[in-house]
């Protein structure tokens, strides 16, 4: 079935995928493609209407990023976020110069609701402002269609050729109404109809899933986490006995996980294979700080024993994985910024012995791939696990991992999930984990000075992992946490809390 599209342009932002999501999640199929290739998707995907994203140049500055113009002669809605506001205001003629305000974080506006694109709001709410730019003079037929204290022009509108820019960001949570404005985007200018579901992302992708493999082999870098077994349940319905699944075990699992992954998968038919690589993954670590050398490393050893297990298996002509998109986007996709390289993705080596790796999950977050795992059927208690990064406890073991320190990490992680289930936490809690430094402080023991490592507590809520809040926990739960690991965990002598949000800071420390 064909559904209809709105292609999402490229700018290089860190909000990009996060468009894509917003909409899809109101019922509209979107792509994300580089705005170099703008006028080939357009004759390739037949949009309904294009969304330009946000982007960290400004568009006065040598070598920015710009559409071509023919682009704005397709007779096609378009929608420009930040950058995309700025960027298109420029090539129509307007002018775009640095504000002599600039505005970040939550910031009031007030909208002319007479605007198709602010239809149904109230006149004023919060929106999550971030430039340091501004239109100065706007193109010819366009007129402002909100403001804020600082900027006359944060909204923009040329009603008859029906082009729309926001100078703001309505796809994060921060913006009140964000959804109520790229749903006016689509229903009310694109006149979409709203055709497409995870469902029908399930089914399209079993479908080109098959049509890729054909009588290929496939094996998949299951870990027992929710994205590779997602990609296992979509692998398995599309090419059954022809996937076969290798756990690698680097001994920087939780505590007991990996038996714990081992019986999950082991009965359900897929052919399952456990490596027991704890030797090889920490001898190859040894003495290495720097957290980027540290997930290339990883990745690249990950690769490796899959190669092997691959030659053992016979021809293996494709290699899966469970990326999703915050992977991605993180480890610098297109003109994105670095901000930490993924294992699975950043962290691959140059060369890999497989036709093709396959990433089924791709262009999806976190909330979408537990609900597609869902549909696949997966079980509530799988789909709903903990997020645990591919490096495993080697990002959360700081600096040179040390067996001391990585048995101080697994075991006071364990301590803070079973408080947190007790208090049923668990359920309401996204992502809790524990980090331990390898620097030392002072304390008392037993009258006695001390010298041992702190534990630090991280425990956030969020949607899509591109941003987090720190959870509000109660008193006597962090307490029962800190008296079991100062008791049960040795060479600790000191628990912290951290308070930090993301942004500025991420979910991980490495």
């Amino acid at each position: 079935m064909k559904h209809e599209t709105v292609l999402v342009l490229d700018f290089g932002g860190q909000y990009n995928e996060l468009i894509a999501r917003r909409v899809r999640d109101l019922g509209v199929y979107c792509e994300v493609h580089p705005y170099k290739k703008a006028l080939e998707k357009i004759k390739e995907l037949c949009p309904i209407g294009i969304i330009f994203t946000g982007g960290p140049n400004s568009v006065y500055e040598e070598g920015a990023p710009k559409v071509d113009p023919a682009v704005f002669h397709q007779g096609l809605p378009i929608l420009g976020l930040c950058y995309g506001l700025q960027m298109m205001s420029q090539v129509l003629g307007g002018e775009v110069k640095s504000a002599p305000t600039r505005e970040f974080g939550k910031t009031p506006v007030r909208y002319d609701t007479e605007s198709l694109l602010f239809k149904g709001m109230p006149q004023e709410a919060i929106c999550w402002m971030s430039h340091v730019d501004y239109v100065s003079r706007l193109p010819e037929g366009f007129t402002a269609i909100c403001h804020t204290a600082a900027t006359p022009n944060p909204g923009i509108q040329c009603k008859e050729k029906n082009l729309y820019g926001v100078q703001f960001h309505p796809e994060v949570e921060h913006t009140q109404f964000g959804n109520d404005i790229l749903k006016n985007f689509l229903y009310e200018i694109c006149h979409a109809k709203g055709d497409w579901s995870m469902k029908d992302y399930a089914r399209s992708t079993v479908e080109a899933l098959r049509e890729k493999i054909g009588d290929g082999k496939v094996l998949l870098a299951l870990s027992g986490g929710v994205d590779s077994s997602v990609a296992a349940a979509l692998l398995d319905r599309a090419v059954g006995d022809k996937l076969t699944c290798i756990f690698v075990d680097h001994g920087l699992m939780r505590k007991n996980e990996g038996d714990e992954v081992e019986a999950a998968f082991a009965g359900r038919g897929m052919k399952f294979i456990r490596v027991n690589a704890e030797e090889r993954f920490l001898a190859k670590l040894a003495g290495v700080t720097e957290p980027e050398r540290k997930r290339k490393i990883i990745g690249e050893e990950f690769i490796r024993v899959f190669e092997e297990e691959a030659k053992k298996i016979g021809k293996v002509d494709f290699l899966a994985q469970g990326t999703i998109y915050p992977d991605v986007i993180e480890s610098g996709a297109g003109d994105a910024a670095v901000i930490k390289s993924h294992h699975n993705v950043g962290g691959l080596p140059d060369y890999v012995d497989f036709k093709e790796i396959v990433e089924p999950l791709r262009l999806l977050f976190k909330d979408e791939v537990r609900r597609l795992g869902l549909e696949l059927g997966l079980p509530e208690q799988l789909v709903w696990r903990q997020p645990f990064p591919g490096p495993g406890l080697g990002v959360r073991c700081l600096g040179a991992i040390t067996r001391d320190r990585l048995e101080a990490v697994r075991e006071s992680d364990a301590i803070l999930r079973d408080e947190f289930q007790r208090a049923g936490l668990n359920k309401t809690v996204w992502q809790y984990f524990t980090i331990v430094p390898e620097f030392r402080s002072v304390g008392v023991r037993g009258g006695e000075r001390s010298f041992e490592y702190p534990v630090i507590l991280r425990a956030v809520n969020n949607v899509d992992a591109m941003t987090a809040e720190v959870e509000e926990l109660a008193w006597p739960v962090l307490h029962r946490v800190t008296d079991r690991i100062l008791r049960e965990v040795p060479g600790v002598n000191r628990v912290c809390y951290d308070l930090s949000p993301k942004p500025v800071a991420t979910i991980e420390w490495e």
